[in-house]
């Protein structure tokens, strides 16, 4: 657990890669195969799901720390972080106070036969300590928590919070966890990646298999790593001739792998969620694709032939089982763009025009009526024309285009020059800041957390939440506003004088009952502080109502 705690240390002193790379890099040479193994389960962002309720922590901490539950809050309001409060507040015990010597073990019951536990392996926390938390009851996770907060000290105790918190992560990418695990093994990267992703459980076992160069990387359930899109800042014209390109639409939904192997149909997400049984409409139509089809391609809700907003999908989404009525009301489709097997064959490497034309004939073999479809291309035979169709993009309930070379091969993850998204240009929106809260981890004791509300008649009615979008400069500018002009507290938040009006972007716009406003937006951030205007010249809710009107009527 030091070891863990100290490669931790190393990651957060450095924003250098190469720095990263090296703290990685000394951690893996040393770590035993199974505390390696949780190692990167927490570096891919595979945490543990918060084991303990929040509240219990809160008091509990505030207990052990004997501070009363106000003063801890406003610890926890100052520092912005659950497990740094914890670590800063609850005290160390001294070696004999906590009876852990050299060669103790601690008491039964808490982490019996273990090895000292200052001096643990991650391995041990974990399987030992921590995920026994989830199979207590409230007193005995308090009296284990208790036992461990006086037995682990420094940044163990703080790291251990964290993944108590469900809060963990590290500032290092897949691609820097990738680099290091590759230069470890002498597996490429490429392999390394296809290993990591879908289902699998961090042992010893596990680990050998990941970094040893013959091992079979044919698991048959397993989708590839998703090749990602830079965002298009440059001129169009520096990607050299149009006619090199294959343009699509960037469709609004859930990124997804569709594995079709030995008989069975597998959805996965881009954030390697197994999909089972979310989408049986898809799944359904997806037992006509012959056997050792892989297929990546957006989830989207879908009816009549063009999707539905987003706001739409959401209501899916977090569904395990789909009734009958949610299929009926919101059905969805696959939007395929590019496959990866064939055959069983991997043919990423394949051109993207040659997947394309594969991609064609596998779809066009589908029975009429089914769920999974072709992304349609979008004709660019000019710029101008490829221009003209991104204006276009919101009529099609699309974010934007797409834009792919057609010799490329299909990538592990994100590179820059072979596939670009160009998203269309953001609806706006002047807004009032009327209500603040301190932010979290850097932000902590800061206000940057923010609700803005726009005009109803003469009331000011708050309609959406944006939490970036400032300098560091703006963001302590702001931080002085609130704090020289609250009006009333309501726990964290705080009620500002109407003073300050920023410029909101958001990508769509949609009704909602849940908002007072009765509309909701996507992706709403500030794009910048309108100095220039008072709250009066702030646009109005019949402003937004008519963007919503104008969505509506789109084709």
């Amino acid at each position: 657990m030091r070891d863990f705690a100290e490669l931790y240390d190393a990651i957060d002193r450095t924003t250098a890669t190469h720095g990263k790379v090296a703290a990685l890099v000394a951690y893996f040479s040393v770590a035993s195969a199974s505390d390696a193994a949780w190692a990167i389960a927490f570096l891919a962002g595979r945490r543990p799901k918060r084991l303990v309720k929040s509240a219990d922590l809160r008091a509990w901490a505030a207990e052990a720390a004997d501070v009363p539950d106000w003063l801890f809050e406003e610890s926890y309001a100052q520092a912005g972080d659950l497990a740094e409060t914890i670590s800063l507040l609850v005290p160390e015990a001294t070696v004999a106070e906590a009876g852990v010597g050299a060669n103790s073990v601690p008491e039964a019951g808490v982490g019996a036969n273990s090895v000292p536990e200052a001096e643990g392996s991650l391995a041990y926390w974990v399987e030992q300590q921590l995920l026994p938390l989830g199979q207590m009851d409230a007193p005995g996770q308090r009296d284990a928590l208790r036992h461990i907060w006086r037995t682990l000290g420094g940044s163990a105790r703080f790291v251990f919070n964290k993944l108590i918190t469900g809060a963990f992560r590290m500032g290092v990418s897949d691609g820097l966890l990738v680099r290091a695990l590759s230069q470890m093994s002498g597996v490429s990267g490429d392999a390394i990646s296809h290993r990591l992703m879908g289902q699998w459980e961090p042992s010893a076992d596990w680990y050998q298999r990941l970094m040893h160069p013959d091992t079979d990387d044919a698991d048959w359930s397993r989708p590839y790593p998703f090749y990602l899109a830079y965002p298009l800042e440059q001129d169009l014209f520096a990607l050299g001739d149009a006619g090199e390109w294959q343009v699509e639409w960037k469709w609004d939904g859930i990124r997804a792998q569709l594995v079709r192997r030995r008989g069975k149909t597998l959805l996965w997400s881009r954030g390697e969620e197994l999909l089972a049984g979310r989408f049986p409409e898809v799944e359904q139509t997806a037992e006509f694709l012959p056997d050792g089809t892989v297929i990546d391609g957006e989830l989207v809700a879908w009816r009549d032939g063009a999707p539905l907003p987003f706001t739409e999908l959401q209501r899916r989404i977090n569904r395990k089982t789909v009734g009958k009525k949610l299929l009926s009301d919101v059905p969805c489709a696959m939007v395929s763009y590019d496959l990866l097997e064939l055959g069983g064959a991997d043919i990423r490497t394949s051109s993207m025009l040659e997947r394309r034309a594969a991609l064609e004939s596998i779809v066009g073999g589908l029975p009429t009526g089914g769920t999974i479809h072709l992304s349609p291309i979008v004709p660019a035979e000019s710029w101008d024309a490829v221009e003209a169709a991104r204006r276009a993009s919101r009529a099609m309930r699309a974010e934007g285009l797409m834009l792919k070379r057609r010799t490329a091969a299909y990538g592990v993850g994100r590179k820059v020059g072979d596939w670009w998204k160009w998203k269309v240009t953001p609806l706006t929106i002047d807004a009032v800041l009327v209500y603040a809260q301190a932010g979290h981890g850097r932000r902590a004791g800061l206000y940057t957390d923010y609700t803005f509300a726009v005009w109803d008649g003469d009331a000011l009615v708050p309609f959406a939440k944006a939490y970036s979008g400032l300098t560091d400069a703006e963001i302590r500018k702001v931080d002085t506003y609130v704090r020289q002009n609250t009006l009333e507290k309501f726990g964290p938040v705080r009620t500002v004088t109407p003073g300050l009006v920023f410029e909101l972007a958001f990508e769509g716009i949609q009704e909602s009952t849940r908002h007072k406003s009765g509309v909701a937006v996507r992706f709403p951030r500030i794009s910048r502080w309108r100095t220039d205007k008072l709250p009066k010249d702030a646009d109005s809710l019949a402003t937004i109502k008519a963007m919503l009107r104008a969505e509506r009527e789109q084709p």
